[in-house]
Order: C-alpha cells, then structure tokens, then sequence
C-alpha cells in the first residue's frame, strides 16, 4: 500500500473515533429529566419545576460558646409560629457555625447560627413571606440582619 493510502486509511480511522466519542457524549443526560420524578401531580411538589428559587437564611442565635442569645426551645417556637405557616410545603433547617462583625465591632463574633433553605415558585407573595420571617426575627432578638441567599433552583420531586 503506498504511503498516500496508510494516510488516508489512519485520518478515516481518527475521523470515526472523533465521530463515535462525539456522539457518545451527546446522548447522555445533563440531569435527570421531569420522566424520572418520583412524585409528581402536586402543585406543591410537581414532577419539575420551572421558575423556582432556593432562599437560605442565616439566623445568628448566640454566642458559640456561651449560654447567651436564643436557646432551641426559643427557637423551635419561632419556627413554629413565623415560618412554617408562612412555607407549610416543607422547608430544611441546618445546624450552623457562623462568624460576623458588626461595623463597631473589632473583631468577628463567633455564633451558633441555624440556616433554613426554602424552595417555592418564585412569587412577590412569597418573597415577601421571607421578607416578613426576616422582619420578626429582628424584631424578636434585637439582631442587625438576618442574611438571605436567593438564587435560581431547578427543581424535581
């Protein structure tokens, strides 16, 4: 065979190889798809979800090591009474370790902090149901802030 042929045979060879790893690659999912839910049908935990946000809020409830702030009886309570009527869909709480500092202050202060992550469809109504929890929490202990994340969540059940 002459030397033009073993080239030609050895581009085709790498032109199929390139072809087949291409097309293998393309025909695997990027997530799981709405098909593969679990649980479907509700308006409160659809199939799949578009238009959803995830929020986490950051509540400061003491000092790390001391017995000051809120306690978990204290804070169960307000869970019970500010946000879980606002999000009775469901919603997760974190156990935390959290630092901040203050604009007075010269050093951050360390806290035991909870974190609670809520998933809804994206709507002023709900927004503004955060919005309140943060507002009630100020009220109740005196803090500055209650941190809040939002951000786009693509969601199945």
């Amino acid at each position: 065979m002459s030397f033009l042929g073993i080239r030609m045979k050895l581009f085709a060879g790498l032109f199929l190889a390139t072809s087949l790893l291409a097309s293998a690659g393309c025909s695997m999912p990027a997530h799981r798809s709405a098909a593969s839910a679990t649980l479907s049908g509700d308006a409160a935990h659809p199939g799949s979800a578009q238009g959803w946000v995830r929020t986490e809020l950051y509540f400061g409830l003491g000092s790390a090591g001391g017995q000051d702030g809120v306690d978990e009886a204290a804070w169960r309570a307000f869970l019970d009474k500010e946000v879980t009527p606002r999000f009775p869909d469901g919603l997760t709480v974190v156990d935390a370790y959290g630092q901040w500092q203050g604009v007075s202050q010269p050093h951050p202060e360390r806290l035991r902090s909870k974190i609670v992550i809520l998933l809804y469809a994206d709507a002023p109504a709900q927004r503004a149901a955060v919005d309140a929890i943060r507002a009630a929490w100020k009220a109740k202990t005196g803090d500055q802030s209650v941190l809040r994340v939002t951000q786009l969540a693509d969601v199945s059940f």
